[in-house]
């Protein structure tokens, strides 16, 4: 009886294994190591790739802060420099209708950036950004990310 349970039970892992391997390896986004933090800013050292990954497929910066063409399609070579607000309200609000220019972030220090995404879109006068703009609770590691990569566009 008890050879019958080890029994069933091997083969049970043994099936468990093989769906696993069938399936492939799981694909995740690779969290960089943190960088260590400057000593002058405040602001972690940022990782241009995971800023890259962060502004473009999860906070979809690139979407409302880029031009569009005619089809609707964005323009590589504005990629960050303004654009439309490509979407309007469904009721009458104070609702932006253009995205300023964020590649560089001109006009904005380390404080003031991180600030802007850690603590809910706080502009760089201090106020609250009208929406459309997400208000992000960013993790300071993820916004240093971000704040690197959009310094590091031309």
């Amino acid at each position: 009886m008890r050879s019958s349970r080890m029994m069933i039970a091997m083969v049970g892992v043994l099936i468990t294994a093989m769906h696993a391997s069938a399936q492939g390896p799981r694909r995740t986004s690779p969290a960089p190591a943190p960088p260590p933090a400057t000593a002058d800013s405040g602001l972690p050292a940022g990782n241009v790739q995971h800023g890259q990954y962060l502004a473009e497929h999860v906070a979809m910066c690139i979407e409302c802060h880029s031009p569009r063409d005619e089809a609707g399609r964005l323009i590589e070579s504005e990629r960050y420099l303004g654009g439309n607000i490509p979407f309007a309200p469904p009721w009458p609000n104070d609702w932006a209708t253009r995205a300023p220019r964020n590649r560089g972030l001109v006009g904005y220090d380390d404080k003031a950036a991180l600030r802007l995404l850690t603590e809910g879109a706080i502009g760089r006068e201090g106020r609250r950004l009208r929406a459309p703009m997400p208000r992000f609770f960013m993790t300071r590691q993820d916004a240093a990310d971000v704040i690197a990569f959009l310094r590091s566009l031309h």
